[in-house]
């Protein structure tokens, strides 16, 4: 694990040259990823995967430990490694990953049970969500989330959390814009809210994030609440954040 995303600091800039306009006078809508972006990744999804592999493995301890290798779980430490693909990917794409390794070999019921762990997953926050939302509806953003996870237990997580009221839009990879790094979601949300996609960020944790991003043609926000570390974002972000708490005080130095 890249130990560079719990260090703090102030913002790091990130590709020069782009037009970070925010505040009354530009942003008008934020996107965020959902899970180490509000969630503390490996607080919340190292859990998850750990009794995924339980679960599938039915007591074959050869079983589990393939099933942990195609996941980049390391079961000893009980983290998620770097370059997992249960980080930035599809809940379909994990699904067809260790699809070979599970008896039944039924994709449809792979992705049932792995749609009820994650809705059933305690959540850990990365901030006090309920207050940043707050905050940022005070100063008039839309906001809407567009997660590689499925959109029904991303609704769940989210009501949990007390904040699903916030957002304006919610898309998962099964909502019908396909997933990140592709755009779809993000243009989804301009379009829903009748907004410029460059009126517009995206907050996230993960290459795939600001990459959707940039392919929305939205300003690329950074945070260090997942595995990436700073330096790994900044050649993607337009700015990186130790978390989403530091989104007002970001937007209102731009204002």
């Amino acid at each position: 694990m890249n130990g560079n995303h719990n260090q703090g600091g102030a913002p790091t800039t990130g590709q020069p040259g782009r037009n970070l306009r925010a505040g009354r006078a530009g942003l008008k809508g934020i996107v965020f990823d959902k899970d180490g972006t509000l969630f503390d990744f490996q607080a919340t999804w190292a859990a998850f995967t750990r009794d995924l592999i339980a679960a599938e493995s039915a007591d074959d301890p050869f079983r589990a430990t393939a099933l942990a290798q195609a996941l980049g779980y390391d079961m000893a430490r009980g983290v998620i490694l770097p370059g997992s693909v249960v980080i930035a990917h599809t809940t379909r794409a994990v699904a067809e990953t260790i699809l070979p390794l599970i008896p039944d070999n039924d994709l449809t019921a792979l992705l049932a049970r792995m749609d009820r762990g994650s809705a059933a997953a305690p959540q850990a926050p990365a901030a006090d969500l309920p207050a940043v939302m707050a905050a940022l509806r005070a100063r008039g953003l839309a906001l809407g989330l567009a997660t590689n996870d499925s959109e029904s237990p991303a609704r769940v997580h989210l009501a949990n959390a007390g904040i699903a009221a916030f957002f304006d839009f919610v898309a998962g990879f099964d909502s019908g814009w396909g997933g990140k790094p592709a755009p779809g979601q993000l243009l989804a949300f301009a379009r829903a809210q009748a907004l410029d996609p460059a009126d517009c960020a995206m907050v996230g944790d993960s290459l795939h994030d600001l990459m959707a991003a940039r392919a929305a043609g939205m300003v690329a926000v950074g945070v260090l609440t997942g595995i990436a570390g700073r330096d790994e974002l900044a050649a993607q972000a337009d700015v990186v954040l130790d978390s989403v708490a530091d989104l007002p005080g970001w937007i209102d130095a731009l204002a």
